[in-house]
């Protein structure tokens, strides 16, 4: 990439970089000074790109943020799969100690809200502005206010067709 395109991404603060480089040190750092040390420069990193992730978040792979880490909190009890989408505003909260577990391929719409314990399937789609507190399985689409649980439409074979 070139360099202007960086300092623009950097400017912007759509550049999370050091971002992932801070959270993935801080992993691998355990328990200790150099744990804390990683989460002072993750949280501040956070704070100026307008987000939270909390310290005991567990995040595989690298989520895609189309909008960078703009209004998003993610609890330190939560747990998110690879290949994910979020977008802004995005709050992933928890209730008692529990927090959310997301699967793998999921795309979580700009000022959703998942709290609890609750378990979101792989590939689940949650809308805009939707609210889901309560399980939702593998491909399943959450919308609205109150969530409604969609399951995709499998289609017969040709020969219950004939």
């Amino acid at each position: 990439m070139k360099l202007r395109y960086k300092l623009i991404n950097r400017a912007k603060g759509d550049d999370l970089s050091f971002f992932w480089q801070m959270y993935r040190l801080r992993q691998r750092a355990g328990t200790g000074f150099w744990r804390g040390v990683f989460s002072l420069l993750l949280l501040r990193s956070a704070h100026r790109h307008g987000g939270y992730v909390g310290p005991g978040a567990v995040i595989y792979g690298r989520p895609a943020l189309p909008h960078g880490l703009h209004g998003i909190f993610i609890s330190q009890y939560a747990e998110i799969g690879e290949n994910c989408r979020i977008y802004q505003n995005v709050t992933i909260g928890e209730v008692d100690g529990r927090a959310p577990s997301i699967g793998p391929d999921c795309l979580i719409g700009a000022g959703a809200t998942l709290v609890g314990g609750i378990r979101v399937g792989r590939g689940v789609k949650v809308g805009a502005g939707a609210v889901a507190a309560q399980d939702v399985p593998d491909y399943g689409t959450v919308v609205a206010q109150p969530p409604r649980i969609r399951l995709p439409q499998h289609t017969g074979s040709h020969e219950a067709m004939l």
